[in-house]
Protein backbone atom coordinates (compact mmCIF):
# COMPACT_ATOMS: atom_id res chain seq x y z
CA UNK A 1 0.00 0.00 0.00
CA UNK A 2 1.87 3.36 -1.38
CA UNK A 3 2.06 6.09 1.26
CA UNK A 4 -0.39 9.09 1.48
CA UNK A 5 1.41 11.87 0.17
CA UNK A 6 2.49 14.43 2.19
CA UNK A 7 -0.32 17.05 3.91
CA UNK A 8 0.34 20.93 3.38
CA UNK A 9 1.10 21.36 6.90
CA UNK A 10 3.74 18.62 6.54
CA UNK A 11 5.16 20.38 3.55
CA UNK A 12 5.63 23.48 5.69
CA UNK A 13 6.88 22.22 8.71
CA UNK A 14 9.46 20.55 6.98
CA UNK A 15 10.31 23.64 4.45
CA UNK A 16 11.09 25.64 7.53
CA UNK A 17 13.02 22.88 8.87
CA UNK A 18 15.33 22.61 5.67
CA UNK A 19 15.54 26.68 6.46
CA UNK A 20 16.89 26.71 10.14
CA UNK A 21 19.73 24.06 8.92
CA UNK A 22 20.48 25.96 5.97
CA UNK A 23 20.82 29.11 8.33
CA UNK A 24 23.24 27.44 10.96
CA UNK A 25 25.53 25.69 8.41
CA UNK A 26 25.94 28.16 5.73
CA UNK A 27 28.32 30.45 7.15
CA UNK A 28 27.80 32.95 4.36
CA UNK A 29 24.26 33.32 4.89
CA UNK A 30 24.73 33.53 8.46
CA UNK A 31 26.75 36.26 7.84
CA UNK A 32 24.40 38.07 5.51
CA UNK A 33 21.46 38.01 7.87
CA UNK A 34 23.33 38.84 11.41
CA UNK A 35 26.77 40.81 10.75
CA UNK A 36 29.44 39.69 12.65
CA UNK A 37 30.71 40.42 15.90
CA UNK A 38 33.55 43.22 16.36
CA UNK A 39 36.43 43.07 18.63
CA UNK A 40 35.91 44.27 22.17
CA UNK A 41 38.47 45.62 24.53
CA UNK A 42 37.16 46.08 27.99
CA UNK A 43 37.53 49.04 29.49
CA UNK A 44 40.01 49.22 32.73
CA UNK A 45 37.22 49.79 36.08
CA UNK A 46 38.47 53.41 36.54
CA UNK A 47 37.43 54.15 33.02
CA UNK A 48 33.68 52.55 33.50
CA UNK A 49 33.32 54.37 36.87
CA UNK A 50 34.29 57.85 35.34
CA UNK A 51 31.69 57.48 32.09
CA UNK A 52 29.39 55.97 35.28
CA UNK A 53 29.89 59.32 37.19
CA UNK A 54 30.33 61.90 34.09
CA UNK A 55 26.71 62.65 32.93
CA UNK A 56 27.96 65.60 30.38
CA UNK A 57 28.55 65.12 27.04
CA UNK A 58 31.89 65.41 25.86
CA UNK A 59 33.45 69.53 25.61
CA UNK A 60 37.25 69.90 24.69
CA UNK A 61 36.37 73.26 26.56
CA UNK A 62 36.88 74.93 30.35
CA UNK A 63 33.93 77.05 30.38
CA UNK A 64 32.54 79.71 32.78
CA UNK A 65 30.01 81.19 30.60
CA UNK A 66 28.69 84.73 32.36
CA UNK A 67 30.83 84.11 35.45
CA UNK A 68 34.70 84.86 36.31
CA UNK A 69 37.52 82.91 34.46
CA UNK A 70 38.71 80.47 37.07
CA UNK A 71 42.33 81.87 38.58
CA UNK A 72 45.55 79.94 38.24
CA UNK A 73 47.01 78.06 41.55
CA UNK A 74 50.70 78.45 41.65
CA UNK A 75 50.98 75.18 43.55
CA UNK A 76 54.81 74.83 44.23
CA UNK A 77 57.72 76.76 42.78
CA UNK A 78 61.05 77.81 42.79
CA UNK A 79 62.80 79.80 40.14
CA UNK A 80 62.58 78.19 37.07
CA UNK A 81 60.42 75.50 37.97
CA UNK A 82 56.99 75.79 38.55
CA UNK A 83 53.34 73.70 39.28
CA UNK A 84 50.75 75.52 38.47
CA UNK A 85 47.39 74.66 37.69
CA UNK A 86 45.14 76.80 35.23
CA UNK A 87 47.97 78.11 33.35
CA UNK A 88 46.44 80.01 30.39
CA UNK A 89 47.94 80.30 26.65
CA UNK A 90 47.19 82.88 23.86
CA UNK A 91 48.70 83.90 20.87
CA UNK A 92 51.79 82.97 22.07
CA UNK A 93 51.45 84.65 25.42
CA UNK A 94 51.11 82.88 29.13
CA UNK A 95 48.81 84.37 31.45
CA UNK A 96 48.48 83.75 35.22
CA UNK A 97 44.97 84.59 36.54
CA UNK A 98 44.48 86.04 39.83
CA UNK A 99 42.81 88.92 41.57
CA UNK A 100 45.83 88.48 44.53
CA UNK A 101 49.17 89.36 41.77
CA UNK A 102 51.05 89.80 45.40
CA UNK A 103 50.63 86.25 45.90
CA UNK A 104 51.84 84.84 42.61
CA UNK A 105 55.79 84.82 42.23
CA UNK A 106 57.84 87.44 40.02
CA UNK A 107 57.14 86.30 36.11
CA UNK A 108 60.81 86.49 36.12
CA UNK A 109 61.28 83.58 38.12
CA UNK A 110 59.08 81.84 36.16
CA UNK A 111 59.20 83.04 32.64
CA UNK A 112 61.88 84.46 30.06
CA UNK A 113 62.35 85.08 26.62
CA UNK A 114 63.56 81.53 25.68
CA UNK A 115 66.48 82.47 23.52
CA UNK A 116 70.22 80.87 24.12
CA UNK A 117 71.84 81.58 27.43
CA UNK A 118 75.11 83.60 26.63
CA UNK A 119 77.29 85.40 29.54
CA UNK A 120 77.41 88.91 30.74
CA UNK A 121 74.95 91.34 32.10
CA UNK A 122 73.52 92.33 28.62
CA UNK A 123 72.59 89.03 27.42
CA UNK A 124 70.83 88.26 30.73
CA UNK A 125 68.57 91.32 30.79
CA UNK A 126 68.12 90.76 27.05
CA UNK A 127 66.44 86.93 28.40
CA UNK A 128 64.02 88.84 30.50
CA UNK A 129 60.43 88.27 29.72
CA UNK A 130 57.91 90.79 28.44
CA UNK A 131 54.71 91.45 28.04
CA UNK A 132 54.35 89.44 25.06
CA UNK A 133 55.90 86.64 26.42
CA UNK A 134 53.87 86.05 30.05
CA UNK A 135 51.41 88.53 31.93
CA UNK A 136 49.86 88.31 35.05
CA UNK A 137 46.04 89.46 34.42
CA UNK A 138 43.11 89.49 37.27
CA UNK A 139 39.81 87.66 36.96
CA UNK A 140 37.91 90.77 34.88
CA UNK A 141 40.67 90.62 32.58
CA UNK A 142 40.72 87.15 31.96
CA UNK A 143 36.72 87.46 31.18
CA UNK A 144 37.45 90.27 28.49
CA UNK A 145 40.04 88.53 27.19
CA UNK A 146 39.23 84.88 26.56
CA UNK A 147 35.49 85.42 26.86
CA UNK A 148 33.48 82.12 28.18
CA UNK A 149 35.90 79.62 28.13
CA UNK A 150 39.18 78.42 27.13
CA UNK A 151 39.88 75.05 25.30
CA UNK A 152 40.98 72.53 27.94
CA UNK A 153 44.70 70.37 27.90
CA UNK A 154 43.90 67.99 30.26
CA UNK A 155 46.52 66.17 32.64
CA UNK A 156 49.86 67.06 33.83
CA UNK A 157 51.85 68.58 30.96
CA UNK A 158 55.48 69.19 31.15
CA UNK A 159 55.98 72.86 29.31
CA UNK A 160 59.97 73.51 28.53
CA UNK A 161 60.29 77.14 27.92
CA UNK A 162 64.13 76.29 26.74
CA UNK A 163 66.42 76.88 23.88
CA UNK A 164 67.43 73.94 21.49
CA UNK A 165 71.13 75.22 23.22
CA UNK A 166 71.56 72.36 25.84
CA UNK A 167 68.50 69.92 25.07
CA UNK A 168 70.14 67.47 22.76
CA UNK A 169 72.50 65.97 25.33
CA UNK A 170 71.90 63.10 27.13
CA UNK A 171 73.55 64.77 30.68
CA UNK A 172 71.63 67.79 30.03
CA UNK A 173 68.21 65.81 28.50
CA UNK A 174 68.61 62.99 31.45
CA UNK A 175 70.10 64.33 35.01
CA UNK A 176 68.65 68.24 34.42
CA UNK A 177 65.91 68.64 32.77
CA UNK A 178 63.72 65.14 33.33
CA UNK A 179 65.80 65.42 36.93
CA UNK A 180 64.21 69.00 37.55
CA UNK A 181 60.70 68.22 36.37
CA UNK A 182 60.75 65.16 38.26
CA UNK A 183 61.91 66.53 41.52
CA UNK A 184 59.96 69.52 41.04
CA UNK A 185 56.65 67.26 40.23
CA UNK A 186 57.61 64.94 42.87
CA UNK A 187 57.17 67.56 45.44
CA UNK A 188 53.40 66.69 45.90
CA UNK A 189 54.19 63.47 46.75
CA UNK A 190 56.91 63.69 49.30
CA UNK A 191 55.67 60.24 50.74
CA UNK A 192 57.66 58.60 48.09
CA UNK A 193 59.31 54.90 49.27
CA UNK A 194 62.19 53.29 48.15
CA UNK A 195 60.09 51.02 45.71
CA UNK A 196 59.12 54.24 43.89
CA UNK A 197 55.33 53.82 43.91
CA UNK A 198 53.86 57.14 43.53
CA UNK A 199 50.29 58.49 43.90
CA UNK A 200 51.03 61.22 41.13
CA UNK A 201 49.55 60.40 37.79
CA UNK A 202 51.78 60.19 35.24
CA UNK A 203 52.60 62.86 32.82
CA UNK A 204 50.09 62.96 29.46
CA UNK A 205 52.13 65.57 27.58
CA UNK A 206 55.61 67.54 27.14
CA UNK A 207 55.43 70.77 25.36
CA UNK A 208 58.64 72.66 24.05
CA UNK A 209 57.51 75.62 22.36
CA UNK A 210 61.10 77.17 21.93
CA UNK A 211 62.27 73.64 19.73
CA UNK A 212 61.99 72.30 16.80
CA UNK A 213 60.79 68.74 16.34
CA UNK A 214 63.79 67.04 15.50
CA UNK A 215 65.92 69.38 18.04
CA UNK A 216 65.50 67.21 21.19
CA UNK A 217 67.09 63.64 20.16
CA UNK A 218 70.54 63.23 21.18
CA UNK A 219 73.34 61.23 19.13
CA UNK A 220 73.01 58.31 21.39
CA UNK A 221 70.02 57.86 21.21
CA UNK A 222 69.49 57.46 24.91
CA UNK A 223 67.46 60.71 25.30
CA UNK A 224 64.32 58.66 23.08
CA UNK A 225 64.90 55.79 25.59
CA UNK A 226 64.66 57.31 28.68
CA UNK A 227 61.17 59.38 27.65
CA UNK A 228 59.58 56.20 26.28
CA UNK A 229 60.76 54.13 28.77
CA UNK A 230 59.57 56.11 31.83
CA UNK A 231 56.49 57.75 30.36
CA UNK A 232 55.51 55.57 27.43
CA UNK A 233 51.93 57.07 26.55
CA UNK A 234 53.05 61.25 26.72
CA UNK A 235 52.76 63.23 23.79
CA UNK A 236 55.17 65.69 22.67
CA UNK A 237 54.68 69.02 20.73
CA UNK A 238 57.37 71.19 19.86
CA UNK A 239 57.81 74.72 18.13
CA UNK A 240 55.64 74.15 15.23
CA UNK A 241 52.59 73.00 17.24
CA UNK A 242 53.09 76.12 19.43
CA UNK A 243 53.24 78.37 16.46
CA UNK A 244 49.70 76.12 15.21
CA UNK A 245 47.84 77.11 18.76
CA UNK A 246 49.30 80.83 18.15
CA UNK A 247 47.61 81.19 15.01
CA UNK A 248 44.40 79.66 15.92
CA UNK A 249 44.10 82.93 18.30
CA UNK A 250 41.92 80.74 20.51
CA UNK A 251 42.65 80.76 23.99
CA UNK A 252 43.77 77.45 26.06
CA UNK A 253 44.44 75.99 29.73
CA UNK A 254 46.26 73.75 30.88
CA UNK A 255 44.60 71.73 33.79
CA UNK A 256 47.98 71.59 35.81
CA UNK A 257 51.79 72.62 34.07
CA UNK A 258 54.92 71.47 35.28
CA UNK A 259 57.12 74.65 33.86
CA UNK A 260 60.76 74.72 32.93
CA UNK A 261 62.63 77.65 31.99
CA UNK A 262 66.17 77.89 32.28
CA UNK A 263 67.26 81.21 32.35
CA UNK A 264 64.77 81.59 35.82
CA UNK A 265 66.57 78.96 37.15
CA UNK A 266 70.10 80.57 37.06
CA UNK A 267 68.54 82.93 39.09
CA UNK A 268 68.24 80.70 42.01
CA UNK A 269 71.04 80.92 44.91
CA UNK A 270 71.43 76.69 44.04
CA UNK A 271 72.10 77.28 40.60
CA UNK A 272 74.89 79.81 41.56
CA UNK A 273 76.36 77.35 43.96
CA UNK A 274 76.08 74.27 41.78
CA UNK A 275 75.92 75.83 38.11
CA UNK A 276 72.88 73.28 37.93
CA UNK A 277 69.40 74.08 36.85
CA UNK A 278 68.19 70.59 38.43
CA UNK A 279 70.03 71.99 42.08
CA UNK A 280 67.34 74.61 42.11
CA UNK A 281 63.96 72.13 42.75
CA UNK A 282 66.06 70.43 45.95
CA UNK A 283 64.79 73.75 47.84
CA UNK A 284 61.49 72.13 47.69
CA UNK A 285 59.58 69.78 49.87
CA UNK A 286 60.41 66.18 48.96
CA UNK A 287 61.23 62.07 49.37
CA UNK A 288 64.63 61.10 49.61
CA UNK A 289 63.55 57.92 47.02
CA UNK A 290 61.96 60.49 44.82
CA UNK A 291 64.21 59.44 41.64
CA UNK A 292 63.70 55.64 41.88
CA UNK A 293 59.85 55.89 40.90
CA UNK A 294 61.69 57.18 37.23
CA UNK A 295 64.81 55.13 37.64
CA UNK A 296 62.96 51.44 37.74
CA UNK A 297 60.99 52.12 35.03
CA UNK A 298 64.35 52.50 33.02
CA UNK A 299 65.88 49.86 34.52
CA UNK A 300 62.91 47.26 34.10
CA UNK A 301 63.18 48.97 29.95
CA UNK A 302 66.70 47.53 29.51
CA UNK A 303 65.34 44.25 30.78
CA UNK A 304 66.53 43.93 34.39
CA UNK A 305 64.09 44.12 37.86
CA UNK A 306 64.73 47.44 39.38
CA UNK A 307 65.41 46.07 43.10
CA UNK A 308 68.70 44.10 40.60
CA UNK A 309 72.05 46.11 40.94
CA UNK A 310 75.06 46.42 43.56
CA UNK A 311 74.29 45.38 47.06
CA UNK A 312 76.57 45.54 50.11
CA UNK A 313 76.80 41.66 50.14
CA UNK A 314 76.57 41.01 46.55
CA UNK A 315 80.34 40.66 44.44
CA UNK A 316 81.44 44.06 44.08
CA UNK A 317 81.62 45.25 40.36
CA UNK A 318 84.58 48.61 39.19
CA UNK A 319 83.45 49.78 36.05
CA UNK A 320 86.17 52.24 34.44
CA UNK A 321 84.53 54.35 31.72
CA UNK A 322 87.09 55.29 29.43
CA UNK A 323 87.38 57.99 27.02
CA UNK A 324 90.93 57.42 25.54
CA UNK A 325 88.91 56.56 21.87
CA UNK A 326 87.93 60.18 21.72
CA UNK A 327 90.75 62.35 21.71
CA UNK A 328 89.77 65.01 24.12
CA UNK A 329 89.40 65.16 27.93
CA UNK A 330 91.27 62.16 28.09
CA UNK A 331 93.62 61.02 30.56
CA UNK A 332 97.64 60.69 29.76
CA UNK A 333 98.08 57.23 28.24
CA UNK A 334 100.48 55.62 30.23
CA UNK A 335 98.25 56.72 33.48
CA UNK A 336 95.44 55.44 32.04
CA UNK A 337 97.20 52.27 31.02
CA UNK A 338 98.52 52.01 34.41
CA UNK A 339 94.97 52.30 36.02
CA UNK A 340 93.79 49.34 33.85
CA UNK A 341 96.23 47.53 35.50
CA UNK A 342 95.56 48.24 38.60
CA UNK A 343 91.74 47.60 38.43
CA UNK A 344 92.71 44.02 37.34
CA UNK A 345 95.33 43.62 40.10
CA UNK A 346 92.18 44.26 42.33
CA UNK A 347 89.85 41.82 40.71
CA UNK A 348 92.77 38.95 40.72
CA UNK A 349 93.78 39.52 44.25
CA UNK A 350 89.58 40.45 45.84
CA UNK A 351 87.52 38.09 43.01
CA UNK A 352 85.71 41.65 42.39
CA UNK A 353 84.62 41.77 38.22
CA UNK A 354 86.22 44.63 36.85
CA UNK A 355 84.90 46.54 33.78
CA UNK A 356 86.77 48.55 31.21
CA UNK A 357 84.39 49.92 28.61
CA UNK A 358 84.06 52.56 26.21
CA UNK A 359 80.64 53.35 26.49
CA UNK A 360 80.07 54.13 23.01
CA UNK A 361 80.37 50.76 21.68
CA UNK A 362 77.41 49.13 24.24
CA UNK A 363 74.11 49.25 23.52
CA UNK A 364 71.66 51.85 25.08
CA UNK A 365 70.18 48.67 26.93
CA UNK A 366 73.19 47.32 27.87
CA UNK A 367 74.82 50.63 29.24
CA UNK A 368 71.78 50.63 31.73
CA UNK A 369 72.15 47.09 32.83
CA UNK A 370 76.20 47.46 33.17
CA UNK A 371 75.27 50.83 35.72
CA UNK A 372 72.70 49.20 37.59
CA UNK A 373 75.33 46.42 38.69
CA UNK A 374 78.09 48.93 39.10
CA UNK A 375 79.06 49.42 42.48
CA UNK A 376 82.16 51.84 41.85
CA UNK A 377 82.03 53.75 38.67
CA UNK A 378 85.02 56.31 37.41
CA UNK A 379 85.82 57.79 34.56
CA UNK A 380 87.47 61.34 33.40
CA UNK A 381 84.43 64.14 33.43
CA UNK A 382 82.19 63.22 30.86
CA UNK A 383 78.88 61.85 29.11
CA UNK A 384 79.20 58.38 30.06
CA UNK A 385 79.25 59.61 33.44
CA UNK A 386 75.62 60.16 33.27
CA UNK A 387 74.69 56.61 33.23
CA UNK A 388 75.34 56.94 37.24
CA UNK A 389 71.88 57.85 37.52
CA UNK A 390 70.64 54.18 36.88
CA UNK A 391 72.97 52.85 40.14
CA UNK A 392 71.64 51.55 43.11
CA UNK A 393 72.58 53.66 45.96
CA UNK A 394 73.93 51.68 48.62
CA UNK A 395 76.64 52.46 51.08
CA UNK A 396 79.08 51.53 49.20
CA UNK A 397 77.90 52.49 45.95
CA UNK A 398 80.57 55.67 44.46
CA UNK A 399 81.30 57.54 41.59
CA UNK A 400 84.87 58.39 41.12
CA UNK A 401 85.52 61.20 39.07
CA UNK A 402 88.97 62.65 37.27
CA UNK A 403 89.59 66.05 36.63
CA UNK A 404 93.19 68.52 35.28
CA UNK A 405 94.17 69.65 38.88
CA UNK A 406 92.43 72.64 39.68
CA UNK A 407 89.64 72.46 37.63
CA UNK A 408 86.14 71.01 39.06
CA UNK A 409 82.33 70.70 37.82
CA UNK A 410 79.34 69.89 40.30
CA UNK A 411 77.60 67.51 37.23
CA UNK A 412 78.13 64.46 38.55
CA UNK A 413 79.12 65.43 41.76
CA UNK A 414 75.71 67.21 42.66
CA UNK A 415 73.50 64.32 40.43
CA UNK A 416 75.38 61.64 42.47
CA UNK A 417 75.24 62.83 46.04
CA UNK A 418 71.23 63.91 45.22
CA UNK A 419 70.72 60.28 44.59
CA UNK A 420 72.41 59.43 47.90
CA UNK A 421 75.67 57.79 46.11
CA UNK A 422 79.20 59.08 47.25
CA UNK A 423 81.80 60.66 44.67
CA UNK A 424 84.95 61.44 45.10
CA UNK A 425 87.14 64.00 42.76
CA UNK A 426 90.40 63.14 41.83
CA UNK A 427 93.76 65.76 40.90
CA UNK A 428 96.46 63.16 40.09
CA UNK A 429 97.08 61.53 43.73
CA UNK A 430 94.47 63.49 45.84
CA UNK A 431 91.26 63.37 45.89
CA UNK A 432 88.14 65.32 47.58
CA UNK A 433 85.08 64.40 48.00
CA UNK A 434 81.41 66.80 50.15
CA UNK A 435 81.67 69.15 51.66
CA UNK A 436 84.81 69.47 51.07
CA UNK A 437 84.86 70.75 47.92
CA UNK A 438 86.72 73.48 45.02
CA UNK A 439 84.78 75.38 43.32
CA UNK A 440 83.97 75.46 39.54
CA UNK A 441 86.85 76.27 37.47
CA UNK A 442 87.83 75.07 33.82
CA UNK A 443 91.96 75.67 33.82
CA UNK A 444 93.82 75.16 30.61
CA UNK A 445 93.88 71.46 30.14
CA UNK A 446 90.49 70.88 31.53
CA UNK A 447 89.49 70.06 27.91
CA UNK A 448 92.79 68.03 26.62
CA UNK A 449 94.15 64.93 26.41
CA UNK A 450 97.15 64.94 29.46
CA UNK A 451 95.39 64.59 32.48
CA UNK A 452 96.83 62.92 35.14
CA UNK A 453 95.83 59.82 37.60
CA UNK A 454 97.76 58.79 40.05
CA UNK A 455 96.55 54.72 39.73
CA UNK A 456 97.78 53.32 43.00
CA UNK A 457 95.95 56.52 45.21
CA UNK A 458 92.82 55.43 42.39
CA UNK A 459 92.72 51.39 43.60
CA UNK A 460 93.28 52.51 47.24
CA UNK A 461 90.13 54.28 47.61
CA UNK A 462 88.26 51.11 46.11
CA UNK A 463 89.96 49.45 48.43
CA UNK A 464 88.84 51.49 50.92
CA UNK A 465 85.42 51.65 49.93
CA UNK A 466 84.43 48.11 49.56
CA UNK A 467 86.06 46.84 52.53
CA UNK A 468 85.01 48.91 54.90
CA UNK A 469 81.85 47.71 57.29
CA UNK A 470 78.62 49.42 57.01
CA UNK A 471 75.64 49.08 58.53
CA UNK A 472 73.07 48.06 56.20
CA UNK A 473 69.07 48.76 56.40
CA UNK A 474 67.93 45.79 55.13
Amino acid sequence: MAPAPPTPREWLITSILLLVILYYSNSRVHDYFIPAPQPHTPRPPHSIDTLKQNTQSYDARLTWGSKSAPESQVLSHVPGWSIIDKLYISNGTVYIVSDDPDAVPDRDNMYSKGVDILPGKEAEESRLPSDNDIQIITTAAARKLFGTGAYLVDGVTFLVNDPPQFVRHYYHWTAELIFGFWRTYSSLDPSIQKEGNTSLPQPRHMWFNRLDAFRWRDPTNMNQLVVRSIFPDVTMEFLDDWDDRTKMGAPFVFERVVLADRSSAMRAYNYQRYQRTAAVPFGLPGSVYWWQTLRNNVVQFAGMDWRDGSSTNDKPVITYISRQAWGRRILLKEDHERLVKELYRLRDAHGWEVNVVLMEKLDRAEQIRLAVRTTIMMGVHGNGLTNLIWMQPTPRTTVMEFFYPGGFAHDYEFTARSLGITHYGFWGSSSFTSPNLPLNAYPDGFQGSSIPIDAEAVGRLCHDRLTLSFEVDD
